[in-house]
């Protein structure tokens, strides 16, 4: 960027492709909280050196708008499907949506989530949010269930809302606290004591963050297409569509979120996807020189334990400008674009060497795997993990950005034993952190693709756990010899999930 940011009361590392942002405030509900966020927003973004407007303008690139809890917003008046026709936008901005709540009020409402989450059966009636669909409750259990109280409030919240990305502001007249919530369910808390000044800073930081990159899913198909007969002579598809049932058997992936089951938004197709799946999957594939992976849900339902050959997609190259990868269609078959992550999962082979392979040189990395899990523990005899570098644990990027596959690529990149194909641990992870896990498995003989790595979750070697860090953590020594996670911040003087470090 031409003129940085500037970070001179900021502790920790940020990425250093943060840009300068015009960034604009819509009182659209009032409250002491709402106004104080305002406030304290507007300063951070101005001392950052951010351009502020009050109101948005037509450039205007991040919107911060407000909403009251629990009380369903009009989606004709929410601001994620009016900003941009209201302030005559050329294009979407992001729109973020502060939400005050009382900390006794979020209390009370998660205690109620986690009493109705451990019933059995589940009584629909506890799940009965005003404005959210009757089909909801299958979602928010679903949800509760993967991520607890927490992530069943948030999609409720967001419903509500009608916003996907959502500041919970906790507090009475001033905030407390805020939670950060998003698409993919990342739920970190930010506490405001004791140094409210750092707490505007970082939310600023956080939303500057998500601003400063772009999706890279503009992806583009090249060459003739595969011949069938080729494709039908290959044992890759068969051995994904293994794959997928053997992880699902697992309890791997969960169920895909459609936004229509949890409210009805006529013209939400017009702002974010109808749905998305959790998970994608992908295996090189020697005799065709590619990456066969999952194809993206947002496309149209995909359950990755029932997978057919229709929801695979072959992955060629990255464009030259980084807008999206580069594919090749099948005859004869449905060829829906692949994953959001299809960029990440090719370009992470970049760095990293070659190597033979029944006469064949493929990449070190056999098959990756991503999915909104964290790993609870791992034998590093046989297991590598690849952290990020550190303004990921700060600073989080969003799902299907280029900011993600370039932090992905950089993590696989420094792990050694990818670096060193005879190193004999033939797995390696990184966490993002409020996102999931992405997993790498080597090329071993005798084993299917991504056997691997489900030989490892049976045998302990790799912990899989439903929930996800919201910030920094590493790992440590365990009794029995794993490494267990550990959260907490590594550096002083900063602030994460209600502990203050001095």
């Amino acid at each position: 960027m031409t003129h940085p940011l500037r970070l001179d009361l900021w502790p920790t590392a940020v990425h250093p492709w943060l840009q300068r942002l015009k960034v604009g405030f819509w009182p659209t509900y009032a409250h002491p909280v709402v106004a104080r966020m305002f406030e304290g927003l507007a300063q951070a973004f101005a001392h950052l050196g951010h351009r502020v407007d009050d109101p948005p303008q037509a450039d205007t690139q991040v919107v911060i708008a407000a909403a009251p809890y629990g009380e369903p917003v009009n989606w004709r008046r929410a601001p994620l499907f009016t900003a941009r026709r209201r302030f005559g936008m050329a294009q979407q901005p992001y729109i973020w949506v502060v939400v005050p709540v009382t900390p006794e009020r979020l209390r009370a409402d998660l205690a109620h989530l986690e009493r109705a989450l451990a019933k059995t059966p589940i009584d629909p009636a506890d799940f009965a949010f005003p404005g959210l669909a009757p089909t909801a409750v299958q979602t928010l259990v679903e949800q509760g269930r993967r991520g607890g109280p927490i992530l069943a409030l948030q999609r409720t919240v967001q419903s509500q809302a009608k916003a996907i990305r959502v500041l919970l502001a906790v507090g009475r007249e001033a905030p407390e606290a805020a939670y950060l919530f998003n698409l993919v369910g990342a739920y970190p808390r930010i506490p405001a004591r004791p140094r409210p000044d750092l707490f505007f800073l970082n939310l600023a930081l956080r939303l500057t963050t998500v601003a400063s990159t772009y999706e890279i899913t503009q992806h583009q198909v090249v060459g003739e297409p595969i011949p069938r007969a080729v494709w039908q002579a290959l044992d890759t598809p068969q051995a994904m569509i293994r794959a997928g049932r053997e992880f699902g058997a697992r309890g791997f992936f969960t169920r895909m979120v459609r936004v229509g089951d949890l409210v009805h938004v006529p013209v939400v197709e017009a702002s974010i996807s109808s749905q998305y799946s959790e998970g994608c999957f992908a295996t090189w594939e020697p005799a065709l020189d590619a990456l066969v992976a999952t194809i993206t849900g947002s496309a149209r339902p995909v359950a990755k334990d029932s997978l057919t050959e229709d929801e695979l997609a072959v992955i060629v190259g990255v464009r030259s400008d980084y807008q999206g990868a580069l594919v090749r269609h099948v005859e004869g078959k449905r060829n829906d674009p692949p994953s959001s992550e299809a960029v990440e999962m090719y370009d992470m082979d970049t760095p990293l060497p070659r190597i033979s392979w029944q006469g064949r040189r493929v990449p070190v990395a056999r098959s990756k795997l991503h999915s909104h899990r964290g790993v609870r523990a791992y034998d590093p005899r046989l297991v590598e993990f690849a952290p990020l570098d550190p303004a990921y644990y700060y600073f989080p990027v969003s799902c299907a950005t280029r900011a993600q596959a370039e932090g992905i690529r950089a993590a696989f990149g420094r792990a050694q034993s990818l670096r060193n194909p005879d190193d004999p641990r033939r797995i390696v992870f990184t966490v993002l952190p409020g996102h999931g896990v992405v997993l790498v498995e080597k090329w071993a003989p005798g084993k299917a693709p991504f056997q691997l790595l489900w030989e490892a979750m049976d045998s302990g070697a790799l912990d899989i756990d439903p929930y996800v860090p919201q910030g920094p953590f590493g790992y440590e020594p365990g009794p029995d010899g794993r490494m267990v996670l550990r959260e907490g911040p590594p550096v002083p003087q900063v602030m994460w999930d209600g502990v203050a470090v001095a």
